[in-house]
C-alpha cells in the first residue's frame, strides 16, 4: 500500500515537472530573440519588420525605386553665374540626386569649347549669335531652344569715384575704362550702342571693332580689355578702372559699392536676349540625358522666372 502511494506520488511529480518544462519550452524562443535584439539595439526595427512580414502587401503597391545619381554639365554666360547657382540650389531641393556642374565664361569662349568637343548638356548664352552658330552646325537638340530672359547694359563706377562720366554720351571723360572685347556679348552690345550714338563708325558687325579702335575713337581713353563680363565688374569694384560697362543683373549684390551712371536704352543696343538649348552629348547615358532635359525644363519654369526677376533680369520675352 505504501509502495503504491509512493509510485503514484512520483508519477504526479513527473507530470508536474513535464508540464513546467513544456511551458518553458514555449517561452524560451521568445526570450532568446528578445535578448538577442536588445543586445544589438534593434528591438523596434525588428518588431516593425515582423509586423510588415505578417501584413500582406497591398495589391499593385511596390517600393519606390531611388532616383539614380547623375551629373549634368551646363555652360552658362558669366553674367548668369550667381542667378543660376541659386536656381540649381532650388532645383536640388527636389532633385538631390542630380549634380549640376556649371562652366561659366563668355558666350564666345563657351561656343568654342562646345565646338571643340567639350562635354556639355545645356548651353545658356548671353546672346543669339553664339547659339545661332551652334544651331547651324547641328549641335543643338532639335526643339529645345528657347529665349529665357532679357538684360540691359549699364555704365557703372564705384560710389564716390568722382568721375565726370554720366553715361555713354560722355564716356570718353573716364580716366580709365573696363570694356569686354568684341567676342563677348556685353562688349558687342556696348560697341553697338556707341555706333548708334555716332561715336564709332557704322558697321554691320560691331563685334569686329577692336578695343584699340574704340580707344582711338574716344580720344585715346585708357581701356582695360576684359575677356568676360565678370572681369569687367571686378575691374571696377576693385578700383583698377574708374568706369565700366556691364549688365544690370551683374550689379546685384553690389548696390552699396556701385553707382549706375546709365541704363543704356534698348534703342541703342537692341534687346539683350539670353537663349538656352540642349546640346547633343554622345557621352551621356540615359540617366544624365533625362536629368538634363528635366533641368532645362526647370530653367523656363514659373518658379525659375521668379528667381531671375529677383536678380534684375526681365523675363517678359518671346
Amino acid at each position: 500500500m505504501k509502495k503504491r502511494m509512493i509510485t503514484t506520488l512520483f508519477a504526479m511529480m513527473m507530470v508536474t515537472v513535464m508540464g513546467m518544462t513544456g511551458c518553458a519550452g514555449q517561452k524560451a524562443p521568445e526570450s532568446g530573440k528578445t535578448e538577442e535584439v536588445q543586445e544589438s539595439g534593434k528591438t523596434e526595427e525588428v518588431q516593425e519588420a515582423g509586423k510588415a512580414e505578417e501584413a500582406p502587401a497591398a495589391e499593385g503597391v511596390t517600393e519606390e525605386t531611388p532616383a539614380e545619381e547623375t551629373e549634368v554639365y551646363v555652360f552658362i554666360a558669366a553674367s548668369l553665374n550667381t542667378v543660376m547657382t541659386q536656381i540649381a540650389q532650388k532645383y536640388n531641393e527636389t532633385h538631390p540626386e542630380v549634380k549640376i556642374n556649371f562652366n561659366a565664361d563668355s558666350s564666345g569662349t563657351l561656343q568654342t569649347q562646345i565646338e571643340e568637343g567639350a562635354e556639355c548638356d545645356i548651353f545658356f548664352s548671353a546672346a543669339q549669335k553664339q547659339m545661332n552658330a551652334l544651331e547651324e552646325e547641328g549641335l543643338l537638340k532639335e526643339g529645345t531652344r528657347k529665349n529665357v530672359v532679357n538684360n540691359q547694359v549699364v555704365v557703372v563706377s564705384l560710389k564716390d569715384s568722382g568721375t565726370a562720366v554720366t553715361g555713354l554720351n560722355d564716356i570718353e571723360k573716364a580716366e580709365s575704362l573696363a570694356l569686354a572685347d568684341g567676342s563677348v556679348p556685353v562688349g558687342r552690345y556696348t560697341r553697338a550702342a556707341l555706333v548708334s550714338l555716332g561715336k564709332l563708325p557704322s558697321t554691320d558687325d560691331p563685334a569686329s571693332i577692336t578695343t584699340a579702335q574704340v580707344s582711338e575713337a574716344l580720344g585715346g581713353v585708357e581701356i582695360s580689355e576684359q575677356s568676360n563680363v565678370s572681369k569687367v565688374l571686378a575691374a571696377v569694384t576693385e578700383g583698377s578702372c574708374q568706369v565700366g560697362t556691364t549688365y544690370y543683373s551683374d550689379t546685384y549684390g553690389y548696390e552699396d559699392q556701385l553707382d549706375i551712371l546709365e541704363k543704356v536704352s534698348y534703342d541703342l543696343t537692341g534687346n539683350v536676349i539670353y537663349p538656352v538649348a540642349g546640346i547633343k552629348n554622345d557621352e551621356a547615358d540615359e540617366a544624365q540625358t533625362k536629368a538634363a532635359e528635366d533641368f532645362l525644363s526647370y530653367i523656363t519654369s514659373d518658379e525659375a522666372k521668379e528667381i531671375f526677376e529677383s536678380y534684375y533680369f526681365d523675363t517678359d520675352v518671346e
